[in-house]
């Protein structure tokens, strides 16, 4: 047994192809997708139907003899031979001519699909969720072995590394895939298990994006009651996917930078508040200390009785008036009453009395005042206080009797 290189292994499959009659000049009529022009000027696209496909190089000596423009979902018959492509392991068609045939069964399906859809109101923004500013836990539906995968975490990590991460890995193409997609969507879909969702893969082919223009996959996001962002493929692509979803990022790495906040935008805005409120209390300072020190220099602070006075000077002057006359006439009554009483008091004096020739009688060491005879005895020292001095006397005798009394 002969072990071959894939080189020759190759050799021997293009020369099998290559030099088949009936593989030298075949006619074959499919749907066009994916196509593109090299920078050589040659176009390649890939020719389908509902089950299979082939790529097609037409050269851009060739490509001047079409009499319509190639485009995507075109219905064509091609004719042209089958070549090998050693490099790539590849099988393609080396289209000599093209020919219209009108839409192609697959495009017409997916345009039935969107028509369907948007009719329903899955495209209407209305319905359409807003994203969490700040999620805590972020579901994932993607091949676990994708560069779109990568991409994710890597800008989650930079931007918001708190957040949590919660993978349900799916196969990204295939006819299963859209089956998988959507029962991912759906255990992600659970109460409190995540805050928001991002669904995608890395650019491809219209089939290998095929399970995202799917029924399924579309009305499972519809479903969906937390917000779901779709980053399927590039920036040029655009799958009913993409149109369902709650938002739709032209890279999964713009599909992370959508749903989290960055961590240095957000340091710098709670410093730009913090400066804020710092300078908004300095001038709220500034104006009331400069607000107390106006009242306090005012003309109120400096010499309050005269503005509060002065403004009623005349009120004033006149209530003084009158408290004044009303003193004067009560000092003047009063005046009249003490001196009334002083005239009576004078007349009620004992130095009144004793100014006629009257005396005090009293008995020595004593302040018993002497009425009457009968309180004294001979011998006894009487004190006998005059209107002007006083004298000392010794009782020789007493007589009883009232004064007037001869008897």
């Amino acid at each position: 047994m002969r072990i071959l290189s894939v080189t020759e292994l190759s050799e021997k499959i293009k020369s099998r192809l290559e030099e088949d009659p009936s593989l030298l000049n075949v006619w074959v009529k499919g749907e066009i997708s994916n196509l593109r022009t090299g920078a050589s000027g040659h176009l390649y696209f890939t020719l389908k139907d509902r089950t299979a496909s082939i790529r097609v190089v037409l050269f851009r000596s060739r490509a001047g003899a079409v009499t319509f423009a190639l485009a995507n979902g075109a219905a064509v018959v091609v004719r042209g031979s089958i070549g090998f492509y050693e490099r790539d392991g590849t099988c393609q068609l080396h289209a000599a001519e093209v020919f219209q045939d009108g839409i192609g069964a697959v495009h017409q399906d997916l345009a039935r699909l969107w028509q369907q859809l948007g009719r329903e109101g899955l495209f209407d923004p209305a319905r359409k969720k807003p994203l969490p500013r700040f999620p805590s836990r972020i579901g994932i539906v993607t091949s676990p072995y994708g560069a779109a995968l990568r991409d994710i975490l890597r800008v989650l990590k930079e931007r918001w590394p708190a957040v949590e991460v919660v993978l349900a890995p799916v196969t990204v193409q295939g006819e299963v895939a859209p089956l998988v997609i959507a029962g991912a969507l759906r255990a992600l879909d659970t109460p409190r298990m995540v805050d928001v969702i991002i669904i995608g893969r890395g650019g491809g082919t219209a089939e290998e994006l095929a399970p995202f223009n799917t029924e399924v996959v579309a009305r499972a996001i519809h479903a969906c009651r937390v917000p779901v962002v779709a980053a399927v493929g590039h920036e040029t692509d655009r799958t009913i996917a993409d149109m369902v979803a709650d938002a739709r990022a032209a890279t999964p790495s713009h599909a992370a930078a959508m749903v989290v906040p960055d961590q240095k935008e957000i340091a710098r805005q709670v410093r730009s508040l913090a400066t804020g409120l710092v300078r908004a209390m300095n001038r709220y300072l500034a104006s009331s200390r400069q607000q107390v020190q106006m009242v306090l220099a005012s003309r109120v602070f400096l010499n309050p009785v005269r503005i509060i006075v002065g403004a009623r000077s005349e009120w004033v002057a006149s209530l003084g008036g009158h408290l004044t006359g009303a003193l004067t006439g009560r000092l003047h009554n009063k005046t009249y009453e003490l001196e009334s009483l002083a005239g009576r008091l004078d007349v009620l004096s004992p130095l009144k009395t004793l100014a006629r020739g009257y005396s005090i009688c009293t008995l020595a060491g004593t302040d018993k005042v002497i009425r009457e005879a009968a309180q004294i005895k001979p011998g006894d020292l009487l004190n006998i206080i005059f209107y002007q001095g006083r004298a000392v006397c010794r009782v020789e005798r007493k007589e009883s009797g009232e004064i007037g009394d001869d008897s």
